[in-house]
């Protein structure tokens, strides 16, 4: 049975932590950094090359602010949502209301460039009706983290800058063990842009 997952990768924040060490002016979803493949890229292009080729059903919600964004997620197959919140539980909820009739959904952040493919595999594998699934590492809870049917309606309700951490509790929880420190690493500071080779 082929499912239909929605990816949604979010792209709407400011990324102010990141600005008030780099400049006002540098947006790290644009900032050049290495791939965990040894490609130079920008933090939101490695995120897009990341997503298994079978995820067909891409999303990309952002800002008008970011047309470049824009322009690179349309070559990746996404449609654009563009909102003018900055809001996580804004996005969320615009990002799944692009694609409401999916099996489930896929909520990727659009600053963890160094997530591997197979951890995403793994984690939209384990997706199913009633639960979510998320990867851990070490008994860390880390994205992107997937959503069955039964939460689409709580996933379109999200606002602000809430996430979705608090449905967790309106079904199952299924762990998705995972060997990838990509999976808890995000660009907040330029610093961050330099992933550890193991």
């Amino acid at each position: 049975m082929s499912r239909s997952i929605g990816v949604i990768v979010l792209a709407a924040g400011e990324g102010r932590r990141f600005r008030e060490v780099a400049g006002v002016d540098k947006d790290k979803l644009l900032a050049d950094c290495t791939g965990r493949d040894g490609a130079v890229r920008s933090v939101v292009e490695q995120v897009l090359v990341n997503l298994p080729a079978s995820l067909d059903k891409r999303v990309l919600v952002t800002t008008e602010a970011r047309p470049q964004a824009m322009r690179m997620a349309q070559a990746y197959g996404c449609d654009i949502v563009s909102i003018e919140s900055t809001g996580m539980g804004d996005s969320i909820a615009a990002g799944v209301a692009a694609c409401p009739d999916a099996d489930g959904w896929l909520i990727v952040l659009g600053d963890m460039p160094f997530i591997l493919p197979s951890s995403i595999e793994r984690v939209v594998a384990a997706i199913a009706e009633d639960a979510v699934s998320v990867p851990t590492l070490n008994g860390d809870y880390g994205h992107p983290v997937g959503f069955g049917r039964s939460f689409g309606a709580g996933l379109m309700a999200l606002s602000g800058d809430r996430g979705a951490r608090p449905l967790f509790k309106q079904g199952r929880v299924v762990e998705v063990v995972v060997d990838d420190p990509g999976v808890l690493w995000d660009i907040d500071v330029p610093q961050a842009l330099v992933f550890p080779q193991v």
